[in-house]
C-alpha cells in the first residue's frame, strides 16, 4: 500500500524532536507510534508490534519495506536495530548496530525507501516553489 505524505512535518521531524518526555524518561511505546506516522508512506507496512510487550524503555516496531523483505525493529534509548527478519520476531542471536534515526535505519535496507522520500521531498519542494510566486 502505497501512501502519500501529505503532512509537511513528515520529512523533517527528527527522532529527539518526536520524543515524549514523561519526567526525563522517554515514552517508547509513543515514541514507536509516532515513528510509524512519520515513514508509513514510504513503506509497504509498518505498525508497532501487538504481540511483542513493550515497556517505557523498549518497543518493538514491524515494517515490510517496499522491496517485500519483513523486519522486526527494536526501539530504545540507544536508537533503533534490527532484531529480527520477520514480523514479531526477536533473535537473541543476532548482533545489529543502532542507528540514531528511522531514515537511517530505512535508508540503509530499502532502495524503495530512498525513492520515496527523495521524491516526497521533491513534492514538497515543489509546493514550496508554488506558494512563493
Amino acid at each position: 500500500m502505497e501512501v502519500d505524505c501529505q503532512s509537511e512535518d513528515c520529512i523533517v521531524s527528527s527522532f529527539e524532536d518526536d520524543c515524549v518526555d514523561l519526567g526525563g524518561v522517554k515514552d517508547m511505546r509513543l515514541e514507536a507510534e509516532a515513528i510509524v506516522s512519520d515513514v508509513l508512506f514510504a513503506v509497504t507496512e509498518m505498525h508497532v508490534s501487538h504481540s511483542l510487550n513493550s515497556a517505557l524503555d523498549v518497543a518493538y516496531i514491524n515494517v515490510e519495506i517496499r522491496e517485500g523483505n519483513q523486519y522486526c525493529l527494536e526501539l530504545t534509548e540507544a536508537g533503533l536495530r534490527v532484531v529480527g527478519y520477520a514480523f514479531d520476531n526477536v533473535n537473541e542471536d543476532l548482533s545489529t548496530h543502532y542507528h540514531e534515526t528511522v531514515y537511517s535505519l530505512l535508508d540503509t535496507l530499502s532502495p524503495g525507501y530512498r525513492e520515496a522520500f527523495g521524491n516526497a521531498l521533491l513534492q514538497r519542494l515543489e509546493r514550496l516553489k508554488q506558494n512563493g510566486q
